[in-house]
């Protein structure tokens, strides 16, 4: 309710610097312990306990400054990133635009972070708190050996993470959605997996998470499906934002960068049936783009997502949504016969 009464005068703000207002206000309240989930929403995936399976993706928390303040929130899990090993600006701006009329938003970021160095004293100070927070990795925009950057970062996150998400599906970065074309990837994936295993003993190896992009062919998401499962993933993110661009009513619907929000959501869904349908269940799957309501998530954990992730919605509906679609999560289960999470996966 104050979010609806505060958000026309935050909408009057640019996108960007109101993202920084929001990062600051976080920074800025009292430190809370994230609030229980009912423990029907519990579930374990790639061997880690969610206490809900609600989560902010990546994008957000770019630099891994507020996790714990966004865990406080009702998220289940915090995706923080994309990090690349050097600090880098990112694309000039304006680079990040509401589209109101769309609910949607369209972001050209390009990795913009402070870098990797940073972000581990932060997450180096926070070692021994609760919660599920997975780092996002990414490579360096003009670095000249893409696969040496992930494994460079990974060796730093890794001893950090709840789970690696390896990013090669941001559209803002020229090239690296090549890296899912199969033999870079296959590559792209073994240089993770030993950089891990290098800096991680058997009692703490993060699993890793890949992240690719909902504008993929059949033949793209076959060959995928079956990397992930060669390799043992413990996830894929089903999806990053589109390139796509279906009928728009914003003025903003013009311009470059990925879009997320509502008009992603069946693109994502769509995207998330393939991918299910291509593992046949053997490897879990994060739903994410176009999820605003607890109908929207509940729709992706039947199609076979044991996760989701959120992040423009919260643009539009403010930092209590997480809460909201736990509490409808939880009247859907009950009205539709389930006692868990992890019981409903994939039985639309």
């Amino acid at each position: 309710m104050l979010y609806s009464l505060i958000r026309p005068a935050l909408f009057r703000i640019e996108a960007e610097k109101a993202h920084g207002l929001a990062l600051g206000a976080l920074k800025l309240a009292a430190p809370m312990r994230p609030r229980a989930s009912p423990a029907c929403l519990a579930t374990r995936v790639a061997g880690l306990d969610f206490p809900n399976p609600v989560g902010l993706a990546a994008g957000f928390d770019k630099d891994g400054e507020v996790p714990d303040a966004v865990l406080a929130l009702g998220f289940g899990f915090v995706e923080v990133g994309s990090i690349t090993p050097l600090p880098q600006a990112g694309n000039p701006r304006p680079r990040l635009f509401r589209l109101v009329e769309d609910r949607a938003v369209i972001n050209r970021m390009g990795f913009n972070n402070g870098g990797a160095q940073a972000a581990v004293y932060r997450l180096e100070a926070r070692a021994g708190r609760r919660g599920v927070v997975g780092i996002n990795i990414g490579a360096n925009k003009d670095s000249a050996d893409r696969i040496a950057d992930y494994a460079i970062m990974t060796r730093l996150m890794a001893p950090l993470a709840s789970y690696l998400a390896v990013n090669i599906s941001s559209p803002n970065t020229p090239g690296l959605r090549a890296l899912q074309d199969e033999s870079a990837l296959t590559g792209l994936l073994d240089a993770v997996a030993a950089a891990r295993d290098s800096v991680c003993g058997e009692d703490h190896r993060p699993p890793v998470f890949l992240k690719v992009a909902p504008d993929l062919e059949p033949a793209d998401i076959d060959a995928i499906a079956r990397i992930a499962i060669d390799g043992k993933l413990g996830a894929l993110i089903v999806s990053n934002t589109t390139i796509s661009r279906p009928k728009l009513a914003s003025p903003h619907g013009g311009e470059a960068g990925g879009l997320s929000g509502a008009p992603l959501r069946e693109l994502a869904h769509r995207r998330l049936r393939d991918f299910r349908r291509a593992t046949g269940g053997m490897i879990p799957l994060v739903g994410v783009g176009g999820i605003a309501t607890a109908e929207d998530a509940w729709a992706r954990i039947r199609a076979g997502a044991s996760l989701i992730q959120l992040y423009s919605a919260m643009v539009y509906q403010g930092p209590g949504i997480a809460r909201a679609i736990c509490k409808g999560l939880v009247e859907l289960m009950k009205r539709d016969g389930f006692t868990s999470i992890a019981e409903a996966v994939g039985t639309e």
